[in-house]
């Protein structure tokens, strides 16, 4: 009967090994997940800004040298990232794309002016810049307006706004959870050696004696564990860096470290942490509260 017991009890053991390897795993694979987007919040919502701009619309009389010539003028000013000149051709195809017919043929001739697609700097994104910038390229002759959607501007600087605070206070919420998760999950892993703990403070055992095991243990779970939740999360950095080439900010090598460093420390403290005050909950409990 003794060896079945002992394998039984073995197999118990590991059991609890593993589920609270992958609890605090998975809490803390959440909770980096988290901290990607927080560390990039500002240059996701930079790249986001710099995706919307405005464009220069060109008077019929201006002549392609003019509009090269006028396009590097612009294109080295502050608060330019990229600038992209459209030919009436290319802007009556782009067009055509997108109605699904030939509209030149319906009205005889192609209206559409020749214009110059303007890519912002990011703090530059926003309805009072784009404004000052509109009055400064007035001094060019060769410009017949400049073009922006107003609105879209306003609703894009002020969702970033909202985004971001959500984001912060989503962010200390989960914190807050991922602490109280891998607690719980400590304190029913430390509950179950309850008897231990008492049987050792019997004998004469110390508190640090007791202590030790426990707390050397739950540092080498949580290592552990933020070894396979960043291992997770490098997947995860992985996919989107193939499935969106354009956005290269998730690899910056910096932020990695900082972020995958970061884990492994919150795994290692918060789980010897909670393994410090379940283990000295029962060094303090007296027997008889043991069974409840």
């Amino acid at each position: 009967m003794k060896p079945k017991e002992e394998k039984a009890s073995k197999r118990r053991l590991r059991t609890s090994y593993i589920t609270t390897v992958v609890s605090i795993t998975l809490v803390l694979f959440i909770l980096g997940l988290m901290g990607l987007l927080v560390l990039n919040a500002k240059k996701l919502s930079d790249y986001v800004r710099e995706n919307i701009g405005f464009s220069i619309i060109l008077k019929d009389e201006v002549k392609e040298p003019d509009v090269l010539r006028l396009q590097k003028i612009i294109e080295s000013k502050d608060f330019v990232k990229a600038t992209a000149h459209i030919s009436k051709a290319q802007a009556a195809q782009e067009l055509q794309a997108d109605l699904g017919e030939d509209f030149i043929d319906f009205i005889g001739y192609n209206p559409l002016p020749v214009s110059i697609e303007v890519k912002l700097v990011a703090e530059y994104a926003n309805n009072d810049s784009i404004r000052g910038i509109e009055r400064n390229l007035g001094e060019f002759h060769q410009i017949k307006e400049v073009w922006y959607q107003k609105s879209l501007v306003h609703l894009m600087n002020e969702n970033i706004r909202k985004i971001s605070l959500i984001l912060l206070g989503f962010s200390a919420l989960l914190l807050l959870i991922s602490i109280v998760l891998i607690n719980n999950t400590i304190r029913l892993s430390v509950y179950s050696k309850r008897f231990l703990i008492n049987t050792m403070r019997l004998v004469g055992a110390t508190r640090f004696f007791i202590r030790g095991p426990f707390l050397r243990l739950s540092m080498v779970h949580g290592f552990i564990s933020g070894i396979f939740a960043n291992a997770l999360m490098f997947t995860v950095i992985y996919f989107i860096g193939n499935e969106f080439p354009e956005i290269t900010f998730f690899n910056d090598l910096r932020v990695i470290v900082l972020l995958t460093a970061g884990i492994v420390l919150i795994g290692i403290s918060i789980s010897t942490l909670s393994t410090l005050f379940a283990v000295n909950k029962y060094l303090r409990i007296s027997t008889d509260k043991l069974y409840f």
